[in-house]
């Protein structure tokens, strides 16, 4: 599959990049940065291989022979791009979000529907390995009919100084795209969903810092939430069912790694320490309480590489769905749509 990139800054290099490149059924032809040589290195070692690097989308546009794009770009203009590529008869991966609202990813889903082509957000943390410990321990039972979930994704990151921008620049887009995906695309549309968005750091900000959103379906409650200023983080999974009790709390080890420069393809990599495995608490058949640690799986966002293959070349149903798409989008515009805060919007 040959694919193209528009966007060559921290994370195309970060989270892309190294993933594909340890693909062999995976070409990356071109890519189109506004900068030339802003990363030499970087640059220097993908021209190397052979990929040509351009500042205009018409390149892109014009070549007839590559299979996909991949759109990592400021987030505000990911509508833009998505649109005129997808006009042009392109495949598009989308960094997230891949939309502000779901008027605008109606309009992306329309396109790519008359042209034939494929559009979808580039939901990484769907590999996460805390996540897919998680889905081991939902598959295996082990905690009975859920009562409720939280998942956390926070930081201690104190700053006074006033953030300004749109909705798309604010916490709740940036990380709780990520978590509402997670949930989505363990249990589905929710009924309805309650909203808590903050300014901690300043509340002259105009973008929020912290949000606690709540999915409910029927009696089950799922929270997904999100602080700046975290000093000690909460628990990553806290899940409690009928029969017990999941308990996770450091993140995938893919984040560390990354950060620290250890890439993909060195053999340590991703691999969670053992001290740091989820433990389940729950009740067996003969009526005892037995405590379990769950071995995370190791992470891999190349995988969402490896579903747009299949998707693009065989013909496999997508990894997002267009559905799950749409609901993503209208549970974080309508975070917005109240001016009481907190909120319960109806879905």
């Amino acid at each position: 599959m040959r694919i193209a990139y528009i966007g060559f800054g921290k994370s195309t290099n970060r989270y892309h990049l190294p993933y594909v490149k340890l693909r062999e059924n995976i070409e990356v032809v071109r890519i189109v940065t506004p900068t030339l040589n802003k990363r030499p290195e970087e640059q220097a070692a993908w021209t190397a291989r052979g990929t040509i690097f351009s500042t205009n989308i018409q390149d892109i546009i014009d070549d007839a022979t590559i299979d996909a794009v991949v759109v990592v770009t400021p987030a505000k203009s990911h509508f833009s791009v998505a649109k005129e590529l997808l006009l042009a008869g392109k495949n598009v991966l989308v960094d997230k979000p891949i939309a502000t609202s779901p008027s605008e990813l109606a309009e992306l889903i329309d396109i790519a529907k008359r042209n034939h082509v494929l559009v979808m957000p580039f939901q990484n943390r769907r590999f996460d390995s805390d996540f897919q410990a998680l889905k081991r321990v939902l598959s295996a039972d082990y905690l009975g009919e859920l009562i409720d979930l939280e998942v956390h994704m926070d930081h201690y990151r104190p700053s006074a100084e006033v953030q300004n921008g749109d909705q798309i620049d604010g916490t709740f887009y940036g990380h709780g795209v990520h978590l509402v995906d997670q949930i989505v695309s363990l249990f589905g549309r929710p009924d309805k969903v309650g909203y808590d968005l903050r300014k901690i750091g300043n509340c002259d900000s105009e973008i929020e810092d912290h949000f606690e959103v709540d999915l409910y379906y029927g009696d089950f409650k799922a929270k997904v939430q999100s602080s700046e200023m975290a000093a000690i983080s909460y628990p990553k999974w806290l899940v409690y069912g009928k029969q017990g009790r999941y308990i996770k709390f450091d993140i995938d080890q893919q984040e560390y790694d990354l950060k620290a420069n250890i890439m993909p393809d060195d053999p340590f990599f991703g691999k969670e320490a053992s001290q740091n495995y989820g433990q389940v608490h729950y009740v067996n058949q003969n009526g005892d309480w037995l405590d379990r640690y769950i071995e995370s799986p190791r992470g891999d966002y190349g995988m969402v590489y490896d579903s747009l293959y299949e998707t693009i070349i065989n013909g496999a149903e997508p990894l997002v769905s267009y559905e799950q798409m749409m609901t993503v989008i209208e549970i974080l515009s309508y975070a917005f749509k109240s001016t009481v805060n907190p909120s319960i919007y109806k879905l």
